[in-house]
Parts: C-alpha cells; sequence; structure tokens
C-alpha cells in the first residue's frame, strides 16, 4: 500500500468503553498508509473495547493525557461507542487536547458517538457533519449542521455514523490526514472558541 502517511504522527483519543472495530481498523487503516498511531487516554494501563454491549479486548494505552502533547501530532482520531465519549467529553484535559487540533487547524476524524466530544469541546458550530443518529439532536443544539451520510468532510473535520461506514470513513480520513493543516478549519474553530 502507498505509504501517503509516512512521518504523520496520529493521536487516538480514547477511554474505556470505546467501539473496538472504530479504533482497530481506522487504526489499521493509518498504519498501512504509513501513519504513526499512539493511544492517548485519560488513564494509564490499559483501556477496554466493547462490541456494541458486550466487552471485548483490552489495549494497551501509549500516553496519557497528562503525558501527551497535542503539538506533537499531525491529526486526531476519536473512536465512538457510548461510554468512551461520555468519558472524554466530561474530561477537561481531553477537551483541551481536542481544542488544540481545531485551534491550529490540524485534521481530526470522528465516528458514531464520537462527535459528543466535538460538541463539548465547543467545535461543532458551524460545521456540517454526521453521527450516530441518536445524537444528531446533540449536534444541532451544538449549531452543527447534522446530515445522514456514510461519511462527511468538513475543512478537515471527517465524521461517520457507524461501523458499517468504516471503509468510507478510512478513505476520507487518510486524504484529509495527508493534506495537513486547513486554514478553514483553524478560522472556524478560531471564531467559536472565541464566542
Amino acid at each position: 500500500m502507498d505509504k501517503k502517511l509516512s512521518g504523520k504522527k496520529v493521536a487516538i483519543l480514547v477511554a474505556d468503553g470505546f467501539e473496538q472495530v472504530e479504533m482497530t481498523k481506522p487504526r489499521e487503516a493509518l498504519e498501512d498508509a504509513g501513519a504513526e498511531t499512539k493511544i492517548v487516554s485519560p488513564k494509564a494501563g490499559q483501556i477496554q473495547g466493547m462490541h456494541h454491549a458486550d466487552k471485548g479486548d483490552k489495549f494497551d494505552v501509549d500516553l496519557t493525557l497528562e503525558d501527551a502533547r497535542p503539538e506533537e501530532f499531525d491529526a486526531l482520531m476519536i473512536p465512538g461507542g457510548l461510554m468512551n465519549p461520555d468519558q472524554l467529553r466530561s474530561t477537561p484535559e481531553a477537551l483541551e487536547f481536542v481544542r488544540h487540533f481545531f485551534s491550529e487547524g490540524k485534521p481530526v476524524a470522528a465516528i458514531c458517538h464520537g462527535p459528543w466530544v466535538l460538541i463539548d469541546a465547543g467545535v461543532v458550530r458551524g460545521r456540517t457533519l454526521t453521527s450516530w443518529p441518536a445524537i444528531k439532536t446533540d449536534v444541532r443544539n451544538a449549531g452543527g449542521n447534522w446530515v445522514n451520510e456514510e461519511v462527511v468532510v468538513d475543512n478537515g473535520l471527517v465524521t461517520s455514523r457507524k461501523p458499517d461506514d468504516i471503509p468510507a470513513f478510512n478513505k476520507k480520513m487518510i486524504e484529509e490526514f495527508c493534506e495537513g493543516k486547513h486554514a478553514p478549519q483553524r478560522e472556524a474553530a478560531t471564531v467559536t472558541l472565541e464566542t
């Protein structure tokens, strides 16, 4: 496979209770494209993956949020699941970590319930995105334009709805991560974060 992401570092922001396939398949695609990925989590040790409501595998955390430096990463990926984004959006350090990528115009990809984290980070106003349908009202209440499509790209922000969308999600995520910084993403974040 073409190693078009060689030299790029991608943070995968995740906590216990993430939908396992929404982390493993995108991570595999990123690494196949040459990216170096790091699992960043609020806690050290291992995090618990899920297959819907059933426990999946455990994964080693590479960096805690306390030790992770967002400026060392080129892009950010946020898997879904119910518990994972709920925990992340309740963690101030996670929200600060996310805001860095938007304020610097770095590409971000989030799937399923992952946009919950973006909502609490205050970065969806004026953006077009998708998510698991159950949180579309949350997206709209936060000022986002929710659409029901398998993958949506808005100035460096890539979103998808569910595991079935992963092939399309991975393709667009790699394209956007390859492009690097997106000035319109930074401009939109600056306006949103200041208001």
